[in-house]
């Protein structure tokens, strides 16, 4: 059968390398615009603090062939839904061969910033690929079947390949246990040489990095490459050795990690991603680059640690309601009061029992606090308040797939706020989580980006809403 050959985004992305534009025209100044400097030793050293990439993340992406700016990286950061990128490391078939920003310390730096990275080879490439050899020592896959009809000079070319690939990313500061991913352009899987040669190539890529310590990726054309793939999994098994993860092209607009030419259980879970709208501009705090946008769904997936407070006292709440001094009967939630002691012990303030119960000494507590944040001192404990005392903590740039106790932070405090729907303080930061924030960044006429950057902290730490 023959399968369509949707346009791969990759490819197109890099025929346009050189297409990283500010809005104002950006210099390559910053961490990442040279080689670092310094002895080889701390520069070694460097190197093996990087973390695995991509690790367990659940989001979006962005690819080019071009590695943008420091300082267009630090712009996205903070502005775009973004949280991984894809980087060409590696080929001899990529447009991009001249990386100038690509360095050790610019991996070193997007990683210690948060990014997850994607590092792309894009080398020898299907037989009956048309528009490859890109260059006159560029060279496709070989088509021969060979004597034993196994193509093992194909898949020989794929061993190489992958020895070259990890050369180059342990070069960059890429660490083993991180995923490489080989870029295999669209191609007519109905032409059997192409297509065998094509697997048998991709089969030794992935034998040799898994021994050299790395896992193995591919992208491919949903329609050629990955539905190779998937009936090479189905129906013979044992005949090639199958990439551990795998990114499918297909345009459709719809960010998941699903296509009509993949089965259902193919590479899951946590096993994929899906670059699901192709080249285009897009603009992030005043910086335009041209991107392919990507849906990741890796490993255990976005999952926040397990969190306890003051030996197991509960201070997650849809509603976070306003606390005064018992009258006529009426008594402040208990679970409330004791959510308030526990947070206020933390800050160093109460230093009564967590009982629950409002008295004397949670009042002093409340009273320093609200002193501390010049707000009005009282023995009612209202919202500004609740979320003053809610955002305390770190603050580090939040978006889709963050986790851990900053997004409980900041769930919580914009549940106080009471802006919006309610949602479940999971400590990961989710659809719904992001709906909220750009509900509250709208009432506080803040750029609506459903990104808790630094300009929004500074607003949920004095309470507005």
């Amino acid at each position: 059968m023959t399968f369509p050959l949707p346009t791969s985004g990759l490819r197109s992305l890099c025929l346009l390398a050189a297409t990283v534009v500010a809005a104002a025209t950006l210099s390559a100044s910053g961490p990442g615009a040279q080689a670092s400097g310094g002895t080889a030793a701390p520069v070694a050293a460097k190197r093996a603090a990087n973390p695995v990439t991509p690790g367990d993340f659940t989001g979006y992406g962005f690819d080019q062939c071009l590695a943008p700016t420091q300082r267009a990286m630090n712009a996205w950061r903070r502005s775009s839904p973004f949280s991984a990128v894809g980087i060409y490391i590696s080929g001899d078939s990529r447009a991009c061969r001249n990386q100038p920003n690509l360095t050790p310390t610019w991996v070193a730096s997007q990683l210690r910033l948060g990014w997850k990275l994607l590092p792309i080879t894009l080398g020898p490439q299907a037989s009956c690929q048309p528009r490859f050899p890109r260059y006159s020592d560029d060279f496709t896959i070989n088509p021969k079947p060979g004597a034993d009809k196994l193509y093992t000079t194909a898949q020989r070319q794929g061993l190489a390949e992958a020895v070259k690939t990890v050369a180059d990313a342990k070069a960059l500061g890429i660490t083993p246990g991180s995923t490489l991913w080989y870029d295999l352009e669209g191609f007519d899987s109905g032409n059997t040489h192409c297509r065998e040669s094509a697997l048998s190539f991709l089969s030794g890529w992935t034998t040799r990095l898994r021994a050299l310590g790395y896992v193995s990726g591919v992208y491919s054309s949903a329609g050629s490459g990955i539905a190779a793939l998937d009936a090479a999994r189905i129906k013979r098994p044992k005949r090639f050795v199958l990439p551990d993860r795998i990114w499918l092209a297909r345009w459709d607009g719809v960010a998941n990690t699903s296509s009509s030419y993949l089965r259902s259980d193919g590479w899951q879970p946590g096993r994929r991603i899906k670059q699901y709208r192709g080249g285009h501009d897009e603009v992030h705090g005043g910086v335009r680059i041209n991107i392919d946008s990507n849906y990741l769904s890796l490993g255990r997936g976005s999952v926040a640690a397990p969190e306890a407070r003051c030996g197991g006292v509960r201070v997650s709440f849809t509603s976070y309601p306003v606390i005064r001094a018992p009258k006529d009967g009426t008594k402040p939630s208990r679970a409330h009061v004791k959510a308030l002691q526990c947070l206020l012990q933390e800050r160093g303030l109460f230093r009564g029992a967590l009982t629950g119960a409002y008295g004397p000494t949670l009042v002093t507590a409340m009273n320093a606090w609200q002193r501390s944040q010049g707000l009005p001192v009282s023995p009612t404990w209202y919202t500004r308040p609740w979320m003053t005392l809610l955002a305390v903590g770190a603050r580090p740039v939040l978006k889709f797939g963050s986790t851990g106790h900053p997004v409980r932070g900041v769930q919580r405090t914009l549940n106080a706020s009471r802006v919006g729907e309610a949602i479940r303080v999971t400590g990961v930061y989710d659809a719904a989580t992001a709906a909220k924030v750009r509900a509250w960044q709208a009432r506080v006429k803040l750029p609506v980006t459903g990104v808790v950057a630094s300009d929004s902290w500074l607003r949920l730490a004095k309470g507005q809403r």
